[in-house]
């Protein structure tokens, strides 16, 4: 038995139809809600105070509409201040069970993970019943995030149900957070700069009447563009400033000889074929050789890279006896 207090935060964003039944079956597990209205049009915190009754629940306003990102931003800045270990977030418009709230906190409180995160595609069945078109988007932006971020274990990015060890919360850069939909996967970036441990837990999404505001045909341009800037900031600290290993010589070296290879064997296949002459065999084994001796170092850095994955988890690498924190009025007990 661990003792522990727990925070629910729900962004608010048209949700009125569906989050007074999302807070009701919020279970005893959680001792604090915090529902943010983030610039709702339809005055979701307002709705919220008058039609729910639930005593856990606290309402947080912003201004002005700043996408799930900013209201999640505001939601656990008030899990820190209030002095929460675990602070999960569950969306506002019924798509996430809060019955399994305790299995997203099992693996932080008994010390498997500092962040747990939903994956809707462990049900095969489940799987098979989604438009093919879905899947390949999901497929693509789980690719992506994997890359970006180095958690090469985990799937579907962009599953919104996640919970989070406050030690881990607390040294997130809250303010360089991605605002709108890329929040998800951004959370994962900044989590491996930290060497996080993130568990992947399976669930069935609930679908309804609600409608998703998320296209993925929209956002793949713009998550492609993020997801590289990422996978570059990510390499660059992991491999050159906070370290150096065998790897860091692997990348540039792969990259190096593959693209001579490439330019080299094209240049001269291009010369050979306006010429209307065989090229060389001598060129073709320089250029044939030089490519596949770079993806073979590709390749190890790719291995290299994927048995880097965080395994230690955060909260046990934390030793601050006189770290100075307010304590919530509750705390439950939780296996």
């Amino acid at each position: 038995m661990k003792t522990i207090a727990v925070a629910v935060v729900i962004p608010c964003y048209r949700v009125t139809r569906h989050v007074c039944s999302v807070i009701a079956e919020i279970g005893s597990e959680c001792d604090r809600i915090f529902a943010v209205d983030d610039g709702c049009p339809d005055g979701s915190g307002d709705f919220i105070e008058k039609q729910c009754n639930d005593p856990r629940v606290v309402v947080i306003r912003n201004v002005e509409n700043t996408g799930v990102g900013g209201a999640m931003i505001a939601g656990y800045r008030a899990a820190l201040e209030a002095g929460y270990d675990v602070v999960v977030k569950i969306d506002g418009d019924g798509q996430m069970d809060p019955s399994l709230l305790s299995e997203f906190i099992a693996p932080i409180v008994t010390g498997e993970a500092d962040y747990t995160k939903g994956n809707r595609f462990f049900d095969l069945e489940a799987v098979k019943a989604m438009p093919g078109i879905r899947l390949f988007g999901n497929a693509l932006l789980s690719f992506m995030t994997k890359l970006s971020s180095g958690y090469w274990d985990i799937f579907d990015p962009t599953n919104g149900y996640t919970a989070i060890h406050r030690d881990a919360l607390a040294r997130l850069p809250l303010k360089k957070l991605s605002k709108r939909y890329f929040f998800e996967t951004d959370m994962l970036f900044r989590l491996n700069m930290l060497r996080a441990v993130v568990v992947d837990i399976p669930m069935a999404a609930r679908y309804g009447d609600e409608v998703s505001n998320l296209r993925i045909s929209k956002i793949i341009g713009e998550f492609f563009f993020k997801h590289m800037r990422n996978f570059l900031k990510r390499i660059m600290y992991n491999y050159y400033l906070r370290d150096v290993s065998i790897a860091s010589i692997e990348l540039p070296l792969g990259l190096l000889l593959m693209s001579f290879g490439v330019i080299y064997g094209g240049w001269h296949w291009l010369e050979s074929s306006q010429a209307g002459t065989a090229t060389p065999i001598g060129t073709v084994m320089l250029s044939a050789l030089s490519t596949l001796m770079g993806l073979q170092f590709l390749l190890a850095f790719l291995a290299y890279d994927i048995s880097s994955t965080p395994r230690r988890v955060l909260q046990r690498r934390i030793v601050d006896p006189d770290r100075k924190r307010s304590k919530p009025t509750k705390s439950e007990n939780i296996d």
